[in-house]
């Protein structure tokens, strides 16, 4: 038996498995499943919005997957691997059982415990994260839903369409833009287009179809060829090669011939756009290239004016950007205000679809998924927005680096869109919206059947409920889910209340998911799509969160967290949670705020998390696990340690051989952060005991052994004397 085949997936007309207390020992802490929960993990992991398109109504960041932490729900309630894995492959229910999320993010341990039929709570300090989770369980009126947009689409769909027309009437489904800067010679001051290659178009696979469109840098021709040309000549008579003016930060001057940085050439003020091509959708339904007309800058042009005119009565945003790690790009750029993001045209835009929204006749839960719905698509219509080319989506969206990169050939899409569209309003309602409401009504779950991964329906609940945004006196009663905007470490939910804490912390890191979310705030306060968000705040960053890449700011601040967790848990409950950390600090950081909240460690696990070729786990030493850190109250009769540090060592090194041997990727990333983190829990089982810090040595140095025991470096062999001869 491998361990894919643990145990065979119940059909979905098994009885119900009723679950209504946390065992004293669980496979969470003994005999977790990892192996087969990193398989779906993986599969789910290339499509999760496909997989669970609950929580990928609107853009958060690390989303963690929903398979895995189904598996961690059921593992919690079962004492060993294989009952676990009936528990995730059956129509389990943790009835009566109540699960908090202090991190709740995007909504995954929300939607997971809710199709399982637990009291969920949800906690999040940003308002545009508790968004998110509201459109994961939010009652939606399909038909109400779907009149709502229609109104929407009467109200501003005629407008929008009129300004992305060309002038034989045909639609121009997506315009390119290059950055201009001068040179910096006071003699040639020239204007340079800041193309990094004249090839604006290829296709994904361009060994299978090399065709590609090519930009002249003189005169702006657009013109057929190969993606791997080497010299065209436009119907202007200028030579065309490959490179542009840009080599990674540096500018070369095509008149003088002079060099310089680019950010130097733009002289800290945000870059002027060109105009250069669109593509165009024919009357005959085909797509095609064109450069653009005197007829598409008049149109800019208007629409330009009639931003200017309408801007009191449309929805804009009016923030500015604050400093902070993801925002500083950005500003040295130039981009002091959140509008500067967009281009007149999409301003124009995008600010009728809001004010469609923001003066929409319907019911409040339907006016707020298309509000969320709006916010979504402004991560597909910015001026941070690049082509990704033919045979894919052709948006590629502002945040695909996780981070705030200004981009020198952006590119324009019609926010309102067509059939043929790539993350416009229109194609987002029914990817988006449509997609995710019929997986709330019937959930699917993806299991293991014969080593083969399966999507069933029928194992799930409905995870549609009533939203409530205090506690209720008499508790959460059935078709009821507390969802709260505010700080996790001071809740109003009662003493011991909750019996499961499941979350996903933020790690000790650069990436400040508020200052990000503020680029959707600074629209979505204009809109307040529920009573209870923000309009009056400029930025959903609070001293409050926990983000920070300092040690000590990171401790302190889920030191409080973790209080709160305590408080609220049961005295026989778990929690358990994700964390990805790369530096031995974080770990260090954690482990003491766990000692200090009443926390022991009982198990790390390793787990697939997001895919290898995520950009928040790339790296010197890429890695795709995650490690599920299993806690109880330090009074609990059922706590225990996790040894010595060899023998910690040793228990984490078998459960990575585990992974691999059952053809997991493991990295060497992943060795180190696993078992720093094993050996690391020691400390919370007797922190008056043992020194930390020098704890925190030995990690390292055994968690460097085992890099080498994973990763034998091949013996250099000496030459034979017949050899050397």
């Amino acid at each position: 038996m491998t361990l894919f085949d643990i145990a065979p997936a119940s059909s979905a007309g098994a009885a119900e498995r009723h679950f209504t207390a946390v065992p004293a020992v669980t496979a969470l802490e003994r005999d977790f499943p990892a192996a087969a929960l990193s398989r779906i993990g993986e599969h789910e992991s290339w499509r999760k919005e496909v997989h669970r398109p609950a929580t990928s109504t609107h853009k958060w960041w690390a989303k963690r997957l929903g398979s895995v932490f189904r598996g961690i729900l059921a593992s919690a309630v079962e004492e060993d691997q294989a009952a676990a894995m009936e528990a995730y492959s059956s129509p389990s229910r943790l009835a009566g059982l109540t699960v908090l999320d202090p991190f709740a993010g995007s909504g995954t341990t929300v939607v997971e415990a809710a199709k399982l039929g637990a009291r969920v709570i949800g906690w999040d300090i940003n308002p545009v994260a508790t968004l998110v989770q509201r459109q994961a369980v939010q009652q939606w009126d399909t038909s109400e839903l779907q009149q709502a947009y229609k109104q929407v689409e009467e109200a501003c769909r005629a407008e929008i369409d009129r300004v992305h027309k060309t002038e034989s009437g045909e639609t121009a489904l997506y315009y390119f833009w290059v950055a201009l800067a001068t040179c910096l010679n006071p003699v040639c001051q020239a204007d340079i287009r800041l193309f990094s290659t004249h090839v604006f178009s290829r296709n994904a696979y361009p060994n299978r179809v090399p065709d590609a469109q090519i930009v002249c840098p003189e005169c702006l021709d657009v013109m057929p060829g190969r993606y791997d040309f080497k010299h065209l000549t436009c119907k202007n008579g200028h030579t065309v090669s490959p490179a542009g003016a840009v080599t990674r930060t540096t500018v070369k001057c095509g008149n003088c011939g002079s060099s310089s940085k680019v950010l130097d050439a733009l002289a800290t003020r945000r870059p002027r756009y060109e105009m250069y091509a669109k593509m165009v959708l024919g009357h005959n339904g085909k797509k095609r290239y064109e450069p653009v007309t005197a007829f598409d800058r008049s149109l800019y042009d208007e629409c330009s004016r009639l931003l200017r005119q309408r801007e009191p009565e449309i929805v804009l945003p009016e923030t500015e950007l604050d400093d902070g790690e993801n925002t500083r790009q950005a500003i040295r750029w130039g981009f002091s205000q959140w509008r500067h993001f967009f281009n007149d045209r999409q301003l124009y835009s995008l600010g009728l679809l809001g004010d469609a929204i923001r003066h929409l006749s319907a019911g409040e839960a339907e006016r707020e998924a298309l509000a969320a719905l709006f916010s979504g698509t402004l991560e597909f219509n910015n001026m941070f927005c690049s082509f990704k080319g033919e045979g894919t989506g052709a948006v590629r969206h502002m945040f695909s680096h996780h981070i705030l990169k200004p981009e020198r050939t952006p590119l324009e899409a019609h926010p309102w869109g067509t059939p043929a569209s790539s993350g416009s309003f229109s194609t987002l309602f029914q990817s988006r919206l449509l997609r995710a409401q019929a997986y709330k009504l019937e959930p699917s779950d993806q299991v293991l059947v014969d080593g083969q991964i399966e999507r069933r329906v029928g194992l799930s609940l409905p995870t549609e409920a009533r939203v409530l945004t205090s506690w209720p006196s008499g508790g959460l009663r059935p078709g009821e889910v507390y969802l709260r905007t505010g700080d996790s470490s001071r809740t109003d939910l009662p003493d011991k209340s909750v019996d499961l804490i499941v979350t996903d912390p933020p790690y000790m890191d650069n990436v400040h998911y508020s200052e990000l979310a503020d680029f959707f705030h600074a629209w979505l306060r204009e809109l307040r799509p529920f009573a209870d968000y923000p309009q009056q705040q400029g930025t959903t960053r609070s001293a409050d969160e926990v983000q920070s890449a300092a040690p000590g700011e990171f401790e302190a601040a889920i030191t409080k967290v973790w209080h709160e967790c305590a408080r609220v848990l049961a005295d026989d409950g778990i929690m358990a949670f994700t964390f990805h950390q790369a530096r031995l600090s974080g770990w260090v950081a954690l482990m003491r705020a766990l000692s200090q909240s009443g926390f022991v460690v009982t198990a790390v696990q390793p787990v697939q998390g997001e895919m290898i070729t995520s950009v928040t786990k790339g790296g010197a030493e890429p890695s795709n696990l995650d490690s599920v850190v299993v806690c109880r109250k330090r009074q609990s009769p059922a706590c225990y340690s996790a040894g010595e540090p060899a023998r910690a060592a040793q228990v984490a090194a078998r459960r990575l051989a585990d992974l691999r041997d059952a053809g997991v990727t493991v990295g060497a990333g992943d060795v180190r952060s696993v078992i720093r983190g094993q050996v690391l829990s020691a400390y919370t089982a007797d922190p008056a005991g043992r020194d930390l810090e020098a704890l925190s040595s030995i990690a390292d140095e055994l968690a460097a052994g085992e890099i080498q025991r994973f990763f034998p470096k091949p013996e250099k062999t000496t030459p034979s004397a017949d050899a050397e001869r």
